[in-house]
C-alpha cells in the first residue's frame, strides 16, 4: 500500500512574516482535524527561506523540500544552489524538471537527469516532474513526450537511483490556468507511467508514488486522489492558503 503524499510548491512567493503565518496555519489546521492523516506532507519554499522553514518545521511532521538544485556540487556557478547546501537545512525532497524550469529556464532533459542524479547521490528524494503542452496533447503526443522525459533520466541515473524518486505528472496546459485534467484523464496518464515503471523497474513500480499537479483544489482533490494510480498531488497556488492546502491533504 502506497502512502499518499502532498507537496506544496510555493514558487516565488513568501516573506518572513507570511511564512510564519502560513506554517502556523498549517499546524493549527492539522491539529483541528483531531486525526492523524495517512498522508505525507511537505512544502517547497524559495531558497531564501530554507533556513527559516527548517527552524519552523523542526518539531513538525511536515517535511521540507526545495524547488530546484544545481547539478554541480560546487564551483563558479553564480546563483546556483548545491545538494550539499540543501542538506544543511534537512531538506528531504527536491523538485527536478518542473515545467517552469524546463520552459522558462531551458532545463533540457539531460540537465534534468543530471540534477536528478545529484539529488539521489545526496540521499534526498527527487520529485521528477513530467508533462505535455496543450499542443502536444492535441496532437496525440502525450505518451511520447512523457516517456521520453522519463527515459532520459533513467538512461543517466540508472535503475538503482530511479527507484528513489517520486514522479509528478503535471500537464503544462493545466498549471496555473484553472483548468484541471479530469480524474479520468489524469488516471490515464498515471496508469501509462505505472506501466512504464513495471516494464523498466518491475520490483519497485508498484511502490513508487505518482503525484498529479495541475490546478488541484479542495473541491477536486478527492476525486483525483481516489484514482488507482494517483498517490497525491504537487500543489501550486492552493499551497499558499493553509485551509485550502490542508483540505487537499485531508482529501
Amino acid at each position: 500500500m502506497r502512502n499518499k503524499l502532498v507537496i506544496g510548491n510555493w514558487k516565488m512567493h513568501g516573506s518572513v512574516d507570511a511564512n510564519i503565518r502560513l506554517i502556523g496555519g498549517l499546524e493549527s489546521q492539522l491539529q483541528s482535524l483531531d486525526i492523524k492523516l495517512d498522508t505525507q506532507i511537505a512544502v517547497c519554499p524559495p531558497f531564501a527561506y530554507l533556513q527559516q522553514l527548517s527552524e519552523l518545521l523542526q518539531q513538525s511532521e511536515i517535511g521540507l523540500g526545495a524547488q530546484d538544485v544545481s547539478e554541480y556540487s560546487k564551483g563558479a556557478y553564480t546563483g546556483e544552489v548545491s545538494t550539499t547546501m540543501l542538506k544543511e537545512f534537512k531538506t528531504e525532497y527536491v523538485l527536478v524538471g518542473h515545467s517552469e524550469r524546463r520552459t522558462l529556464f531551458a532545463d533540457s532533459d539531460q540537465r534534468v537527469a543530471e540534477k536528478f542524479t545529484a539529488v539521489c547521490d545526496a540521499e534526498m528524494i527527487p520529485v521528477l516532474c513530467c508533462g505535455e503542452t496543450l499542443k502536444q496533447r492535441e496532437q496525440g503526443d502525450t505518451e511520447q513526450v512523457i516517456l521520453s522525459q522519463l527515459e532520459a533520466v533513467l538512461a543517466v541515473a540508472g535503475k538503482g537511483r530511479f527507484t528513489q524518486a517520486v514522479i509528478a505528472y503535471e500537464p503544462i496546459w493545466a498549471i496555473g490556468t484553472g483548468i484541471t485534467a479530469s480524474p479520468e484523464q489524469a488516471q490515464s496518464v498515471h496508469a501509462m507511467i505505472r506501466q512504464w515503471l513495471q516494464k523498466n523497474l518491475p520490483d519497485s513500480a508498484d511502490n513508487m508514488q505518482l503525484l498529479y499537479g495541475g490546478s488541484v483544489k479542495a473541491d477536486n482533490a478527492k476525486q483525483l486522489f481516489a484514482e488507482e494510480d494517483i498517490d497525491g498531488g504537487l500543489i501550486g497556488g492552493a499551497a499558499l492558503d493553509a485551509t485550502a492546502f490542508i483540505a487537499i491533504c485531508a482529501a
